[in-house]
């Protein structure tokens, strides 16, 4: 007979387990808490020009792209923002670019004092690092490089805006888009009255503005991790398989994309480009179709096959630990070598002459299998609510999950449930679905199962 005593015990054990402060945890509702703070920032009138309020559910959808550096857009940011409305916009991407343990992080160096071992933990996982040892000195070193990184591509920058919008506005506009590009968010501050949601279509012949951009993004999208293995180790034969994995998959992607868009579009929208600029935008394209969101041609204008390739892109996303969304690129490559290992015949899945773990590959798939999901979901309730069609809301949801920021130009004119379903799906895709999973169950690490239950047989395929 139960105890009123012990249905007590157990209920208090399931609600401290409920309640407990994990890593996942930390950083999920972190970004949901940013992203409240955000929307109470932009929903005040004196954030828009125009001094009147944009209302909570705009707010809430600029704050949820701001803060999973996405892009999305309801309003052209330059042309409707204000000057505190951008530096909201601008700091919320900061921030959740570096992850909300950054604020942590700071707060502790300013004040001096110690982190605890959850908070430590979640800098771990916000920076998908290997281990605890020295992980705040890592992380203030991340925050330098960071800083140093987005600096010098603003003094880049600014050889192109000042002399086009003075000193004031062109260095204020250079670090703006400075941050966003490194960020991999994809905001712009290039529209007009007469030309809004422009992007970088003005700088199709700009050899300077997109070469500085597509390096910040790709600094952003290879990942903390990249950054102190090719530091440590110069040549490539000593980093470390994760670092190979990315550099080699950056690099294929960055190529493959760059020839496909120069094969569908140099006879459509490049058409009148002369070649070396017809390369330089397919390749501009190709590194931001997969994290940052920046375009110069316009994507309503652009053959099916392109959009389809950009959707792929988007939907693998860059390196783990980096400012980008996406499956990543490590997990498109491991589930890659599982089909080549399984074609083969091979029960162990190998890259670089090393053996990758089973459970990583089970990840893997996990988080194939629950991003494409909650694209298809998100897909759907787009497709219901009347957005457009198949493919423009394809790409919509593709390009909120991967926090490209691209559109088909259907997101201004989105309706409300659309726009929060968007949200979901931008903050899941930000925060992965496998670390928004476990901020919701009590599972801590692995299952231990002390028997196996006897092989069925089925048949696949």
């Amino acid at each position: 007979m139960n105890q009123p005593g012990g249905r007590i015990n157990i209920f208090l054990n399931y609600k401290e387990k409920i309640f407990r402060a994990t890593p996942a945890r930390m950083i999920f509702f972190g970004f949901t808490v940013l992203i409240l703070l955000g929307t109470l920032l932009l929903a005040l009138p004196f954030s828009a020009k125009n001094g009147e309020s944009i209302g909570m559910v705009d707010a809430l959808f600029t704050a949820a792209s701001s803060v999973c550096v996405t892009g999305l857009v309801v309003v052209d940011t330059n042309t409707y923002w204000s000057l505190f409305g951008k530096i909201v916009i601008l700091s919320l991407i900061q921030i959740g670019a570096l992850g909300i343990m950054s604020v942590v992080t700071l707060f502790s160096v300013l004040t001096g004092k110690t982190l605890g071992l959850s908070q430590r933990l979640a800098i771990k996982e916000s920076i998908s690092y290997y281990s605890l040892e020295n992980i705040v000195i890592i992380f203030k070193e991340i925050l330098k490089i960071t800083f140093a990184i987005e600096g010098i591509g603003a003094l880049i920058i600014a050889l192109d805006l000042i002399p086009a919008y003075g000193f004031a506005e062109g260095a204020a506009r250079s670090i703006f888009h400075s941050v966003s590009a490194f960020c991999n968010a994809g905001f712009d501050v290039f529209g007009s009255e007469s030309a809004r949601f422009v992007s970088l279509s003005g700088y199709q012949r700009d050899p300077l503005m997109l070469l500085t951009t597509a390096a910040l993004i790709i600094l952003g999208g290879l990942g903390f991790i990249v950054w102190n293995d090719v530091l440590a180790n110069r040549r490539f034969s000593r980093m470390a398989l994760h670092t190979k994995i990315v550099l080699f998959m950056t690099g294929v992607l960055l190529v493959s994309g760059t020839l496909l868009y120069l094969l569908f579009e140099s006879g459509g929208i490049m058409g009148t480009l002369p070649t070396p600029f017809k390369v330089l935008n397919a390749f501009f394209h190709s590194v931001s179709a997969r994290t940052a969101g920046f375009n110069t041609l316009p994507l309503d204008q652009m053959e099916p096959a392109s959009n389809l390739i950009t959707i792929i892109l988007m939907f693998i996303g860059a390196a783990p630990g980096s400012t980008a969304g996406g499956i990543k690129t490590t997990t498109f490559f491991v589930l890659i070598l599982a089909v080549i290992a399984f074609l083969r015949g091979r029960s162990d899945v190998q890259a670089f002459e090393r053996r990758i773990a089973a459970e990583v590959v089970q990840k893997a798939v996990a988080i194939f299998i629950l991003s494409l999901a909650l694209i298809l979901t998100t897909t759907v309730v787009l497709l219901i609510n009347h957005e457009g069609g198949l493919l423009e809301t394809l790409f919509e949801a593709a390009s909120a999950f991967g926090t490209v920021g691209l559109s088909a130009g259907i997101t201004p004119g989105l309706c409300n449930i659309s726009k929060i379903q968007l949200i979901i799906t931008m903050l899941l895709g930000r925060v992965g679905p496998i670390t928004a999973f476990a901020a919701f169950t009590t599972m801590q690490g692995r299952e231990t199962v002390t028997y196996r239950c006897p092989e069925g047989n089925i048949t696949v395929g």
